[in-house]
C-alpha cells in the first residue's frame, strides 16, 4: 500500500510532517532516483534518500514503536545541539532501537517536568496537532496575590504578542505566604505560554513544572533527571487515545533494561466522544497527584 512521503519520513523520525514538506520543496528527497514533489507517494521497496544520505528501508517500513517518558530537570534544552554548549535532554536518554527520538513538544530551560519522546513521528504528530487538543498540566509556583479577577481573566483569556491566550482550566493548590501553587492547563504548545498568562497580570512565576501531558501523568517513580519506557497496555491506551494502533511486537515486547523500574499505572482511556469534551471536564478526571514541594 502506498504512502505520502512526509508520513513514512515522519513516522520513522525524520522530522516533522511540516519538516519533510520544506525538504521535499527543496529537492532534498530523492526516490528511486528521481527528485521528489509534494504530494507523491512511496511504496516498500522504493529507494529513498533524504540529503543525499540513503535511508534504511527497516527503519521506513519495520520502525520499532518505542515510546519514554523523561523527567526534564532545569537547566536542559530540549534541542539536539546547543550552541551555547548547555546540556540537552538527548544527552541523558538511551539509544532508541532504530530511528532517533522525537520530542512531543518541548519545555523552556527553566521548566522542568514530563516530556514524551518517540521513535514513531506519526504518534508524535497526533499528540502535538491542534485538532487533537492534548491538554499540558502544569504545576505552578507564583509570586504576587491572585484576586478572583485575575484568575477568571486568566480562564477568558488574554492579549499576548502573537495573540489571545486563555488557561483551559485552573485550580489553587496551596501554599503559604506570598508563595502560591495553582494547576493549569493549556491546550497549545506556544513559546512560554504559561509564564506570559500569569505576566500579563502582574504576576511572577517562580517555579513550573508540567505534571501531565494528554492521558499521561507523570509518574511518582520517576525522579528528576530520569526516564522509563512505556510498554505494555500503558503503550497501547496511547496509541488509541490518537486514534492509531500499537503494533502487537511493541506491546508485547521483552522488557529490556530501559524497562526495568516499577510498572506505570494504566493510562486512563476515553473515547473519540469523550475527547471532544472540554478540557476542564477531563481534567478533573485525569487530576496529576500532588507534586511534591507543594
Amino acid at each position: 500500500m502506498s504512502e505520502r512521503i512526509q508520513k513514512v519520513l515522519a513516522r520513522a523520525g525524520y522530522g516533522s510532517r511540516r519538516q519533510i514538506e520544506s525538504l521535499i520543496k527543496e529537492g532534498k528527497v530523492i526516490v528511486n532516483g528521481e527528485v521528489a514533489k509534494l504530494g507523491d507517494q512511496v511504496n516498500v521497496g522504493d529507494t529513498m534518500k533524504l540529503d543525499g544520505s540513503p535511508l534504511s528501508a527497516k527503519r521506513l517500513w519495520q520502525q520499532p514503536q518505542q515510546v519514554l517518558l523523561y523527567n526534564k530537570p532545569v537547566g536542559e534544552v530540549c534541542t539536539r545541539k546547543d550552541p551555547e554548549g548547555r546540556r540537552t535532554i538527548f544527552q541523558s536518554l538511551p539509544t532508541p532501537e532504530e530511528g532517533r527520538w522525537v520530542s512531543v513538544g518541548r519545555l523552556d530551560i527553566n521548566t522542568s517536568g514530563l516530556i514524551i519522546l518517540t521513535t514513531d513521528g506519526e504518534l508524535a504528530n497526533r499528540l502535538m496537532h491542534p485538532s487533537n487538543e492534548m491538554d499540558r498540566e502544569y504545576a505552578v509556583r507564583v509570586l504576587g496575590e491572585v484576586t478572583p479577577e485575575i484568575m477568571q481573566n486568566l480562564r477568558e483569556g488574554v492579549e499576548l504578542d502573537d495573540g489571545k491566550a486563555k488557561f483551559a482550566d485552573i485550580q489553587e493548590a496551596g501554599g503559604e505566604g506570598a508563595n502560591h501553587w495553582y494547576h493549569v492547563v493549556i491546550q497549545e504548545g506556544r513559546n512560554r505560554e504559561v509564564r506570559r498568562l500569569w505576566e500579563s497580570q502582574g504576576v511572577q512565576v517562580s517555579r513550573l513544572m508540567r505534571v501531565r501531558y494528554g492521558p499521561i501523568i507523570i509518574p511518582s517513580q520517576l525522579k528528576m533527571g530520569r526516564w522509563m519506557m512505556l510498554q505494555g497496555q500503558d503503550l497501547a491506551a496511547l496509541y488509541e487515545e490518537v486514534d492509531l494502533v500499537a503494533n502487537e511486537s511493541s506491546i508485547s515486547g521483552t522488557p529490556g533494561r530501559a524497562q526495568r523500574e516499577k510498572k506505570l499505572r494504566p493510562l486512563k482511556k476515553s473515547t473519540p466522544k469523550s475527547r471532544a469534551k472540554k478540557s476542564e471536564v477531563r481534567t478533573k478526571t485525569k487530576r496529576s497527584p500532588r507534586i511534591r514541594g507543594h
